[in-house]
């Protein structure tokens, strides 16, 4: 049965692993209403069908909202404390749109909570909030955060970063808002920064925004955390900044790569027992759309009049330890809410708008290097492909402008006054299989009809060293093997474009870790310049983020921050295993002379969550939800909680044309990385 495709309501044919996903969801619908196993088997045999009409349901409820345009509105309990509400605010008495980042509860028990910040962020590029942070007078060795923003008029996405001194601690991004008014909470689990939160900080919150008289929106937020006593995810004991270190300025501490080198010199403990290094990366700019790119020696195919960035759709993000390589990082192509067609977005944005992770290398083989005593070099760089007309690839010691950067080192202290030792890591780090390739078709007059090209890449590395601890001798490993591939077309002098890649990897560690992962894309794309300086866009798109995680480095696994307070008491897991899959089409119509931009879309979500128990069995249901969005409408929204809880929610709801269709002004290269302005 898992073998049968099934298609969403935007024509895109489900992955297995979400085929099985719908038909569970129809086995949990049928199961309780059956009365004997004959009449099980029947319901049983129809599964398939009835879920390949699932889809079709979703579809007529999204015809509706495109008929008659609607909103999902919520009514906020959200206080902004003393803050004046001013020109380009939220009105308090309009029910505002919500939106979300499709997730699993996290468990966040009412205990004790203070609140962090409360801000406006409006014309605020080099003027991040700034506060003392001091620890609650509670016990406490769980911690959550949320984030909760207001906004309404017209604004771009936005990055934000939140920061005790030097050390980054949560990245995020903006929805866009509605003229009416937007918000959204996310809740998020931050154990891991126990250490940081058991002291006091200095809180940096830089969150760059523009106010005038396009981009009239300003960001109200409202920061709080809630500490805890729950089961420990056993964090380190000790966090080490690798940033640009202004803090003491009052300014947050990201790198801007390739403008900046990524480095810092740190002297490390002499007692650890384990240390693993985070990397948060997000390319802005030239390089928001890097797995969209084209080979450098096509940048120029279309002419001039035709942007196009270059160092192919292929990243690495590289970890260098005194100059040696110590891990790599293949990135989850992030989109943001203004990213491709901002009609994809709102309400539901892209998987990780809300919450861009970070990722990790367990650097603990180098441990007996770095206990030494003495300064050590920890360097962050991107890097992409440099190819030659004959095919030839290396990686590019540069990238476009820009990547925001920052690190981290986790430590796990051993006993007061013993001393690391062991052997020199091994390091095997062969170079990249790359494979580049392009063709340009061109008509009889000369004229380019087509760019087709393709690129792949894998690579394996390795580290290897005995370490020698109060706990003895023992071999330590991390590995990783890695695999990407992608094909892409321009065409009509580039206006359009298709795109489909994946990346796939797995990492190891002889800490009890390990963590699959594919992250397949496909998008499809076309803008269209009119007469009258207006364009249009248009576009479809499927992606997905599947990864299975068993033990924890850094971060605790998804499976011990899931909310089980009000559902069964969780099993023995090993790990989880989480699948999350989007699929979209919208439209937009950009007018520069009214400083306005019109938009529609709708876009499918699938997100599960098992728990792992036994590799040899399959996964334990925790989460699942099934989720659809049509201009600014959730048209149909089902999930189940823990494999016995089950809340279904269809909401449709008017609003004004005007409201719906109302998007900030952007520009064809700013929405897609590419085109004439």
């Amino acid at each position: 049965m898992s073998n049968i495709p099934l298609r969403g309501v935007n024509g895109v044919s489900y992955p297995v692993r979400l085929t099985t996903f719908l038909s569970r969801l129809m086995y949990d619908q049928t199961q309780e209403n059956c009365t004997n196993w004959l009449q099980w088997e029947r319901i049983y045999l129809q599964t398939v069908v009835i879920a390949s009409r699932l889809p079709v349901i979703c579809f007529s409820l999204m015809l509706m909202s495109l008929l008659q345009p609607a909103t999902a509105v919520f009514t906020p309990q959200h206080s902004v404390g003393a803050q004046v509400l001013k020109s380009g605010a939220p009105n308090a008495s309009t029910p505002l749109l919500e939106c979300l980042q499709v997730s699993p509860p996290v468990l966040s028990p009412d205990a004790c909570q203070q609140t962090l910040m409360v801000h406006t962020f409006g014309l605020s590029y080099g003027m991040p909030f700034v506060a003392d942070y001091a620890p609650p007078a509670c016990d406490f060795n769980r911690v959550t955060i949320n984030f909760t923003v207001t906004s309404a008029g017209r604004q771009f996405d936005r990055l934000g970063h939140a920061w005790f001194n030097d050390t980054e601690i949560f990245r995020t991004s903006t929805a866009e808002p509605t003229q009416n008014g937007i918000i959204w909470t996310y809740t998020k689990d931050m154990s891991s920064y126990l250490s940081l939160f058991k002291e006091p900080q200095k809180l940096i919150f830089d969150l760059g925004n523009l106010i005038d008289d396009t981009y009239t929106g300003s960001w109200y937020t409202t920061l709080t955390a809630n500490y805890f006593t729950g089961d420990d995810v056993g964090p380190a004991n000790i966090i080490l900044p690798v940033s640009a270190q202004k803090s003491s300025s009052d300014q947050p501490s990201q790198f801007v790569v390739p403008e900046v080198p990524a480095v810092a010199a740190l002297t490390l403990p002499q007692n650890i027992k384990k240390a693993v290094f985070t990397i948060s990366a997000s390319g802005q700019a030239a390089e928001e759309f890097w797995w969209a790119n084209v080979l450098s020696t096509d940048t120029n195919v279309f002419g001039n009049g035709t942007t196009l960035y270059g160092y192919s759709p292929f990243r690495e993000v590289q970890l260098y330890i005194d100059d040696s390589l110590a891990g790599v990082v293949w990135p989850f192509p992030v989109i943001f809410t203004g990213g491709i067609v901002p009609g994809f977005w709102r309400p539901i944005v892209g998987i990780d708008a809300f919450d861009l992770l970070e990722d990790e290398i367990d650097i603990t083989p180098f441990l007996p290097v770095l206990c030494d005593g003495t300064e050590h070099s920890f360097e962050i760089r991107v890097a992409g492909i440099d190819n030659a007309v004959n095919g030839s690839a290396r990686l590019s010691s540069t990238v476009g402008s820009n990547w925001v950067v920052s690190g981290k080192i986790f430590i796990w202290s051993d006993v007061v006054g013993s001393i690391t030792k062991g052997t020199t890591p091994v390091i095997s780090a062969p170079d990249p299989n790359l494979d580049a390739l392009s063709h340009v078709d061109r008509a009889e007059n000369g004229t380019v009809k087509a760019l087709d090209y393709s690129v792949t890449a894998t690579r394996t590395f390795s580290l290897s060293s005995n370490v020698e601890t109060s706990e003895g001798s023992k071999l330590v490993t991390w590995s990783q093997d890695l695999q990407f591939w992608l094909n892409g077309q321009l065409t009509n002098g580039g206006n359009d474009q298709s795109t489909s890649q994946s990346t796939i990897g797995n990492a190891t560690s002889s800490h009890g870790y390990s963590r699959s992962y594919d992250y397949p894309l496909w998008v499809i794309s076309s803008y269209n310049v009119l007469p009258d300086t207006n364009f249009t866009i248009d576009a479809k798109m499927g992606r997905g983020k599947y990864v299975q995680q068993l033990g924890s480095l850094a971060f605790p696994t998804e499976v011990q921050t899931f909310d089980f307070a009000s559902h069964r008491a969780p099993l023995a897991f090993i790990g989880s295993q989480s699948n999350n899959w989007q699929n979209g089409t919208a439209h937009y119509l950009g007018a520069p002379a009214l400083k306005k931009s019109f938009g529609s879309g709708s876009t499918e979500q699938l997100l599960s969550l098992d728990g792992v128990v036994d590799l040899n069995a399959s996964g334990i249901d925790l989460y699942r939800r099934h989720i659809v969005a049509a201009n600014d409408s959730i048209t149909y929204d089902q999930e189940f909680i823990d494999d016995s809880s089950q809340v279904t929610q269809a909401t449709i709801t008017q609003a004004s044309q005007e409201e719906t269709r109302l998007f900030a002004e952007s520009s064809i290269k700013g929405m897609l990385g590419r085109g004439p302005f």
